[in-house]
């Protein structure tokens, strides 16, 4: 029962920070309590005391009581381009952190990977810490020597793969393409073959969304036989790695204009994720329940909204690691079904995906396009909620 409070409690305080906008460090020091016993408090990990939580509260501006109630928390409203330039500033101008301990800070990359996959507030818990985690991740690469200091790169490695995500997501394509180099050459610099490929999976990423999808392609099939070559075929997370190169490469062939093969990579992908099952390399969510969303992706990108719909139908999508792959998932039935113009299913899609993630269907301009697609040609009823959704999530009726 402790435990569960404190979790409460902490995802409160985490809330109340974030919406406020305010680095654990500022709030800490203005709290009187260190940033690590911050930290603990966020995550369930500690109960603060009753004067602790009195200073949260003073600190943040809200009723003690507002951390210790049972009644739900309104989402906070989208992140401003605010959020987009201190990351910027953080990537780019001096910075005066101080180092971390290599696996300390490998710990919180992780903790700010795992928030990003599992939370539905993900955007507004993330985008406040990113900057101080940037530049503490800098100070720290900076500020180490010899092993550790391959360790420090391969932690830089993932910190900018998440950024390279979060970027994308609050419309930031050219911290997206910023954050994805880094996250190469710091793998480069780790001498790690496989962190080396998860960066270039993320530079695919980018150069998707950029409409780039010939040399997306291109560039996946080029990491992954470099990544074959590095590790061979008996190391199970450059398997997995392999598949999920192989999926972006089936998606880039498809958005060229070519389904077939974009399906004979799909199906190539298919025993590599029988073999490794569902797991979390590179943070890239691969195995077989993320191949079977891939394959209605390109089935609905294709045009074969009843093909992508019928193997939809067998997919339990709460079995992925990445709440940004069930989003995605939802969308694309949400897609399948306005192609065939059955709005009241793209509505219903639509909700069940704000319900998940209301921030995703906030940021996510394939989320809002469908919206709109309601409005315009849906029957009165549908238009009417899809106006309600769009008022939900902050979108211009």
């Amino acid at each position: 029962m402790n435990d569960q409070f404190a979790r409460m409690v902490g995802d409160r305080v985490r809330f109340y920070r974030t919406a406020a906008r305010q680095t654990k460090t500022v709030v800490a020091g203005l709290t009187g309590i260190t940033p690590d016993y911050l930290y603990q408090i966020e995550r369930g990990q500690k109960l603060p005391t009753i004067p602790v939580l009195a200073q949260l509260a003073e600190v943040l501006r809200i009723k003690p009581g507002d951390l210790l109630s049972a009644e739900p928390i309104a989402a906070p409203r989208r992140a401003s381009n605010a959020a987009g330039d201190a990351i910027y500033r953080a990537m780019t101008a001096p910075t005066t952190a101080g180092p971390a301990r290599v696996s300390d800070l490998g710990r919180q990359v992780c903790e700010a990977w795992s928030t990003w996959q599992t939370s539905g507030h993900r955007y507004s818990e993330l985008t406040t810490d990113l900057p101080e985690l940037i530049a503490t991740t800098d100070a720290t690469v900076r500020g180490t020597s010899g092993k550790h200091r391959r360790q420090a790169q391969s932690v830089a490695a993932d910190l900018y793969g998440l950024v390279r995500t979060v970027t994308k997501r609050i419309g930031r394509v050219d911290l997206s393409l910023l954050a994805a180099d880094r996250a190469q050459r710091s793998a480069e610099q780790a001498d790690d073959p496989l962190r080396l490929a998860g960066a270039r999976w993320n530079l695919i990423q980018v150069m998707l969304a950029d409409g780039h999808a010939q040399a997306a392609e291109d560039e996946a099939m080029k990491a992954l036989t470099e990544l074959q070559a590095a590790l061979g075929p008996d190391h199970l997370d450059a398997v997995a790695m392999s598949g999920a190169l192989l999926l972006l490469a089936a998606v880039a062939s498809v958005r060229a204009g070519d389904a077939w093969t974009g399906r004979e990579r799909l199906r190539q992908a298919t025993p590599l994720a029988e073999r490794v099952g569902d797991c979390n390399v590179c943070w890239t969510a691969f195995g077989p329940t993320n191949v079977a969303m891939y394959a209605v992706s390109i089935e609905v990108e294709s045009g074969e909204a009843v093909e992508g719909l019928r193997l939809a139908a067998h997919i339990d999508h709460e079995r992925s690691l990445s709440i940004e792959r069930r989003v995605a998932f939802l969308l694309d039935q949400a897609k399948g079904y306005a192609q065939r113009r059955e709005f009241a299913q793209t509505l219903a899609l639509l909700t069940t995906a704000e319900t998940d993630a209301p921030e995703d269907v906030s940021f996510r301009p394939a989320a809002h396009s469908l919206i709109r697609t309601v409005m315009k040609r849906g029957r009165r009823t549908e238009a009417a909620g899809a106006v309600q959704l769009a008022n939900r999530v902050g979108l211009p009726v």
